[in-house]
């Protein structure tokens, strides 16, 4: 299954929000520059968010958004189901309807495996999603974290030689 653009900047953007351990208010803006998303699609997803009660949304100089209680307790799931509708994956009955539907397992299956996607998602609160991991250091620290360096091709029963770096050299 996959999510909607929509759902994807939504979840994207409760995330940062979760990511600050205080009241910290940011703007639409802001965010879209930070999680390079066009400004007008975080617009949007911030009406809806506000709209389902897990944003804070304050207009004027004064003004920011920020995450409510419900957004860092909310099931990823149940905030999912939020942002995608209730549609089903497939519109079997839809402008032209499939002439199989009458006999046909697929909808029937794919019905229970958008149920146990969601079900999977309800595992998950959205605190859950930054609590560990480089996500919040990121977000906390601001600069990209060093990936490890790409290992180093050995042939058959020879090891590659370690690489010296500033963080494993003697002083």
């Amino acid at each position: 299954m996959q999510l909607t653009r929509f759902t994807d900047i939504g979840l994207r953007v409760l995330m940062r929000l979760a990511a600050d351990d205080v009241e910290h208010l940011h703007t639409s803006r802001g965010l879209a520059e930070e999680l390079d998303v066009p400004y007008a699609h975080v617009a949007k997803v911030v009406s809806r968010l506000a709209e389902i009660g897990v944003v804070h949304a304050r207009r004027g100089r004064t003004g920011g958004l920020m995450i409510t209680e419900l957004g860092r307790t909310a099931r990823v799931g149940w905030v999912t189901r939020q942002l995608e509708g209730d549609s089903e994956v497939v519109d079997c009955d839809g402008p032209t309807p499939c002439p199989l539907r009458a006999g046909c397992a697929l909808r029937g299956a794919l019905a229970r495996a958008q149920r146990a996607f969601y079900d999977s998602l309800d595992a998950l609160t959205v605190a859950d999603l930054i609590v560990a991991g480089p996500t919040r250091v990121r977000f906390l620290s601001g600069p990209e974290l060093p990936t490890a360096p790409a290992p180093t091709p050995c042939g058959p029963g020879r090891a590659a030689m370690p690489v010296a770096t500033d963080e494993n050299r003697n002083p």
